[in-house]
């Protein structure tokens, strides 16, 4: 039996790395789908090959900045499928890097309106589908950096990350009562377009692979298969934790 037969599931992020290989697998598990990114040919051109081996697939191209589109993909889950029972608010941006008082306060506010409150405007809208349905699975990718360490250069980007673990917390215990799971995943370092700024060239990809304990990048579908277990029943007794899936790059002294 398929993992996530008859759920119904939002992805966010879902035009490339972890969000692509997340809507590919939850597809093969049996879940029905409602596609979240900004490009839409993309997006339809997924919808399609989810299709073409027998999936359901919803695809509702914007911007997770905006509630309006947070309700709408709520609003296609429900219109399509009935109802909402797993949500991947996946979607982020790397966002203004450099030294700290060199980050201009427009790249502040656009990376935690990305990262952390396109994540509550999800939840926000999500909840609500979720306790109709008598519970469901709330995931978040956040990250180990601003968690487990940190790096110079990236203070928006681990404000905002860290920042949806605290959310993770106070909603599982909010919605915990009412069968709403929320966890959230912290991929280590992944071969994604994302990515390609922290590996712009060969020593910096070596270096970013040495701190890992597995001395290697993941690929993405390695992350949603761990995206895949929160999702799904396996983790029926899992909330409010902080998943590392980051090759060890959190214990890495070596």
């Amino acid at each position: 039996m398929p993992q996530l037969a008859n759920k119904t599931a939002i992805v966010t992020g879902a035009s490339s790395g972890i969000g692509l290989s997340t809507a590919k697998l939850f597809a093969r598990e049996g879940a029905n789908l409602i596609l979240s990114a900004r490009r839409s040919g993309i997006l339809d051109a997924l919808v399609a090959e989810i299709e073409a081996v027998g999936g359901r697939a919803v695809a509702v191209a914007g911007d997770v900045r905006e509630e309006a589109h947070a309700a709408a993909l709520v609003r296609a889950a429900v219109e399509n499928f009935g109802g909402l029972d797993i949500a991947f608010n996946n979607a982020g941006s790397n966002g203004e890097m450099g030294p700290t008082p060199e980050i201009s306060l427009a790249g502040w506010n656009e990376t935690l309106a990305v990262n952390l409150t396109g994540a509550f405007l999800g939840a926000k809208h999500q909840i609500p589908a979720m306790l109709a349905r008598g519970g469901g699975s709330l995931i978040f990718t956040s990250s180990f950096v601003g968690h487990t360490a940190g790096f110079p250069g990236v203070a928006a980007y681990a404000a905002s990350k860290a920042g949806l673990i605290g959310l993770t917390r106070a909603l599982a215990v909010e919605f915990g009562p009412q069968g709403v799971r929320v966890n959230a995943l912290l991929p280590g370092g992944t071969d994604t377009p994302l990515a390609e700024a922290w590996v712009a060239t060969p020593e910096a990809l070596s270096f970013v692979e040495g701190l890992h304990g597995l001395k290697r990048r993941a690929r993405p579908e390695e992350i949603a298969r761990s995206a895949l277990y929160l999702a799904s029943d396996a983790s029926s007794f899992t909330t409010g934790i902080a998943l590392l899936a980051d090759g060890g790059i959190s214990i890495n002294r070596t």
